[in-house]
């Protein structure tokens, strides 16, 4: 079944597929900062407001469960309401919720307004696939890639980004520029954004209701999205633990050392259409190989820089090793987010909100991980256990050839 089959298109104004594309990459890594940089800013926000130490701990939970549920709740909307507005009008919310975070005067408040923001980030997970379905099926693994680029670089730089604007005025001031950012992406989106009629003709109970059916009837869905949620896992330990480690020998970096240790990541974000052009060529399977092979192999440099005596050699090794992981893992978040978006059309939206939700559940589970591997047993514990979910990520690939294809 082709997307023609199954919706109506009728772009307000032609955009050209490769402009269409960078939109969907840009609108992504600027709105998926919104779900990170509570993780920097938590101290700040914490500190300007009196919070106690349960309501700071809960700003970034409460933006990240925002997002889980508007993973569930809102983007299954793509397979029943018409797709630009939906965006947009997603997309107005987050900018509505980052003005009010921005002027929170009471914990209560800003609570309230970071758990909205972190559910109308999903706008994100309504982007891929309508960027998905204007694309030939034999070039979508590459529009998927270009898009998720985007994303990989907007979570990369969120807390840089984040800490930097909070050094040169405030917090405040993060949700502002993030408000502003939205508003301009938002002025083009309503310009340039194709509409997509998705022809369902289901209640939205009914699409709720289908999800554990869709797991069951979609093997290429199960898998993908396990291999996502354990190279997720990988990536939540090893961020979640490298900032503890790297103002210690040999690191011995402060804390802006560790912010401009964090771009070294967005390197691996280039990745990401590689693996989506290789992916289109047939070339999935191996990919998905090497891409595990990377993050177990890039755990072990890792482990290997925290005992060595230079410090100039262990951060080179360490920069190596978080280079390799992020290839690693967005190769296999490329490859999967392409597998699946070649699956029911009428679902898309749907099957992207449940693979994402559970790919979420894995960055959960890293970074508990973590935090029992940094208490029991250090720095060399925690690359283990990332490496383990690498290891678990292979045997899937040695075991099944579901959604290689």
């Amino acid at each position: 079944m082709t997307i023609s089959e199954t919706t109506k298109l009728a772009p307000p104004k032609q955009l050209a597929e490769r402009s269409l594309i960078w939109l969907g990459a840009i609108t992504t890594g600027v709105v998926v900062t919104n779900l990170f940089a509570p993780q920097i800013l938590v101290g700040l926000i914490g500190r300007s407001l009196a919070m106690t130490a349960w309501q700071a701990g809960s700003v970034s939970t409460l933006t990240l469960l925002g997002y889980a549920l508007g993973l569930l709740l809102l983007v299954p909307l793509v397979d029943l309401v018409e797709n630009r507005r939906l965006i947009l009008r997603t997309l107005g919310c987050a900018i509505l919720a980052a003005l009010a975070t921005a002027l929170a005067p009471t914990p209560s408040l800003l609570l309230l307004a970071t758990f909205v923001l972190g559910a109308s980030c999903a706008a994100i997970q309504m982007m891929v696939p309508l960027v998905a379905s204007m694309v030939a099926p034999e070039r979508r693994g590459q529009a998927i890639g270009e898009v998720m680029s985007g994303l990989m670089i907007g979570i990369l730089l969120s807390r840089p980004a984040a800490s930097l604007i909070a050094d040169l005025w405030s917090w405040r001031a993060y949700y502002l520029v993030s408000a502003v950012l939205m508003t301009f992406l938002a002025g083009a989106l309503g310009r340039y954004l194709p509409t997509l009629q998705p022809a369902a003709r289901a209640s939205y109970g009914e699409l709720l209701r289908s999800f554990p059916r869709l797991l069951m009837e979609e093997p290429v869905l199960r898998v993908r999205a396990w291999t996502a949620a354990l190279v997720m896992a990988s990536f939540t330990a090893f961020w979640a633990a490298v900032a503890l480690r790297l103002p210690d020998a040999p690191f011995a970096l402060d804390a802006r050392g560790i912010a401009a240790f964090a771009l070294i990541g967005v390197a691996g974000a280039a990745a990401t259409p590689i693996a989506g052009r290789w992916g289109d060529k047939g070339w999935a399977r191996p990919m998905f190989f090497a891409a595990h092979l990377c993050i177990i192999g890039s755990l072990v440099l890792c482990a290997w820089a925290g005992v060595l005596g230079s410090r100039i050699a262990a951060l080179l090794v360490l920069s190596l090793g978080t280079i390799l992981l992020d290839v690693g893992i967005t190769t296999d978040q490329t490859l999967g987010r392409r597998a699946i978006n070649l699956l029911r059309p009428e679902a898309r939206g749907r099957i992207n909100g449940l693979f994402v939700a559970l790919f979420f559940i894995g960055g959960g589970v890293g970074a508990a991980a973590a935090s029992l591997a940094w208490t029991y047993g250090g720095w060399t514990m925690v690359c283990a256990v990332a490496a383990s979910f690498g290891v678990l990520g292979l045997l899937t690939d040695l075991l099944t050839r579901t959604g290689t294809s």
